[in-house]
């Protein structure tokens, strides 16, 4: 992530910026709100009948246990697929109507588990084809298949919902999630916001593949994260590539203009994830965008879309910029790890800009070079090597303002190291000393710390074991870790044995201690 909401980092100078053995607190029994029983036609129980009895036997943890997320994220089972078939209608009285039908594995007999979902009607909900029961209490939706789940079994729930989502509106973190525009819906979900829009195991701990199925009123496109199974056309404006462009650029796929509410069909579009994803960085913009599509040189599919709103941006300049930045990223910190890369810029009122997987999307504030060098960075650091938990996120954030400052000095700007000087020596940095960003505490888990002092580890480390050495721990971490997660723990060990050095007592000095380092 790049910004001051959710993540609180100061306009300016710094202006838009961008388990496996993870302890679950178990809770047992029901929650106590209302139980809301669907309908069906194919229970054992009887024609049109739902499940009967009470609710007996083993439950998975109704959260991950993780203190910087309350709540977020649940136990007993671990998704592999997500298929979400959507209709999003912007100007509806109901904006979204859903269907997830979502693939998993039982980690431990269930005859319960939870999903987080906020602020949506649940009509139906199925396992296996039979009708389960439902029960709601805050942001948890429990469900009770009408046969307990064994140990090691796979199965399929299907849940139809619908309703108007509403952003996430956090005291400490802002504004965020399923966000209006003049034309459409921004999506952007970090840390929180993707159980507001979908049925979810919503922490990054769980990644799984993803399917959409996206419906929306003719005259507007939907981007969203990895393909679509179809030519994908904008239908906004946005300037032909001019004759001769290189193979980066690909042609304008403008399409035709706007029309009024009242006289649009719909139209649908189907998008792949190919590779896992945490919720988090899931996303469905719908708008008004000009698109292009093209190849970075060593052939990575770009998709880049840009709402013609936005003023000053260059379509064309920031479909190069992104493959020009994923190519070479792939040079210094290893293959690019997924199978497209591009960005979206669509008009929306955020001050921040978000890591959504394959495709970072960013608000109104235009285009800014660093920020999407930020952003793409991400796609190794916090997307394909995720998070077990939020305490590690300066292994996103961090390692992402390492990448920015890099791409400042590849461009004529400052130096990486005149970056480092300039915030070692900076005055009042009580919220870059005072707080460790190896375990920041929620309230600073996107502050000034994260960011900045963690990269600033990163660039004291390269002086501490050699560029070589230093590039070598990069690439070793997103390889060894490709899809999956880590922790901080593990990206030590793997530093320690690539350079050959003990650098605990360096760690723990720049990530775990107050006060300002040694250089």
């Amino acid at each position: 992530m790049a910004g001051n909401l959710p993540s609180p980092r100061p306009h300016g100078p710094r202006a838009v910026r961008g388990v496996a053995g993870l302890a679950a607190l178990a809770v047992a029994g029901s929650l106590t709100a209302a139980c809301q029983v669907p309908l069906g036609d194919d229970d054992p129980n009887g024609p049109g009948e739902s499940p009967k009895g009470a609710v007996t036997g083993p439950a998975g943890p109704t959260t991950a246990g993780d203190a910087y997320v309350p709540g977020d994220g649940n136990g007993g089972y671990d998704v592999q697929h997500y298929g979400l078939k959507l209709t999003i209608t912007p100007d509806g009285a109901n904006q979204l109507a859903g269907t997830a039908t979502i693939t998993a594995t039982a980690t431990e007999q269930l005859a319960r588990f939870n999903l987080d979902l906020t602020g949506l009607d649940v009509t139906s909900i199925k396992v296996d084809g039979r009708p389960a029961r439902q029960q709601r209490g805050g942001s948890e939706l429990e469900v009770a298949p009408a046969k307990p789940l064994r140990k090691g079994a796979k199965f399929t729930a299907v849940i139809e919902y619908s309703g108007t989502p509403r952003p996430v509106s956090d005291p400490v973190l802002g504004r965020y999630g399923w966000i209006r525009t003049s034309d459409g819906v921004f999506v952007a979900c970090q840390p929180s916001g993707a159980h507001t829009w979908f049925p979810s195991n919503d922490h990054p701990s769980d990644k799984a593949t993803f399917d959409f199925e996206i419906t929306v009123p003719q005259g507007l496109t939907v981007i969203a994260n990895g393909e679509p199974e179809t030519p994908l056309e904008g239908t906004g404006g946005g300037t032909p590539l001019p004759p001769g462009t290189p193979p980066t650029g690909g042609p304008a796929t403008d399409g035709p203009g706007i029309v009024p509410v009242a006289q649009r069909g719909m139209t649908t579009s189907k998008w792949r994830v190919k590779s896992p994803m945490s919720t988090y960085l899931a996303t469905v913009d719908v708008g008004r965008f000009g698109v292009r599509t093209g190849k970075t040189p060593s052939g990575v599919p770009v998709i880049t879309a840009v709402d013609p709103s936005v003023p000053a941006v260059d379509l064309d300049q920031f479909h190069r910029l992104n493959a020009d930045i994923t190519e070479q990223w792939s040079k210094l910190f290893g293959p690019y790890p997924f199978s497209s890369t591009g960005g979206l810029i669509d008009n929306a009122d955020v001050g921040f800009a978000l890591e959504t997987q394959t495709r970072p999307v960013y608000g109104a504030f235009g285009l800014q070079p660093t920020i999407v060098a930020h952003e793409l960075a991400h796609q190794w650091f916090g997307d394909s090597v995720g998070l077990t938990r939020w305490q590690d996120i300066w292994l996103n954030e961090g390692f992402a303002t390492y990448a920015e400052w890099l791409w400042d000095e590849k461009s004529g700007g400052q130096t990486v190291q005149e970056h480092f000087d300039e915030a070692y020596g900076s005055l009042g940095g009580r919220e870059l000393w005072d707080v460790p960003p190896g375990n920041p505490g929620r309230r600073q888990m996107f502050g000034r710390s994260v960011y900045d002092r963690g990269g600033m580890t990163l660039v004291a480390l390269r002086g501490r074991v050699g560029e070589a050495a230093f590039y070598r721990i990069l690439q070793a971490w997103t390889k060894e870790r490709r899809h999956s997660s880590g922790t901080t723990e593990q990206f030590i060990a793997l530093a320690n044995k690539v350079s050959g050095k003990n650098l605990d007592g360096f760690f723990d000095a720049w990530l775990y201690k107050r006060g300002r380092p040694a250089k």
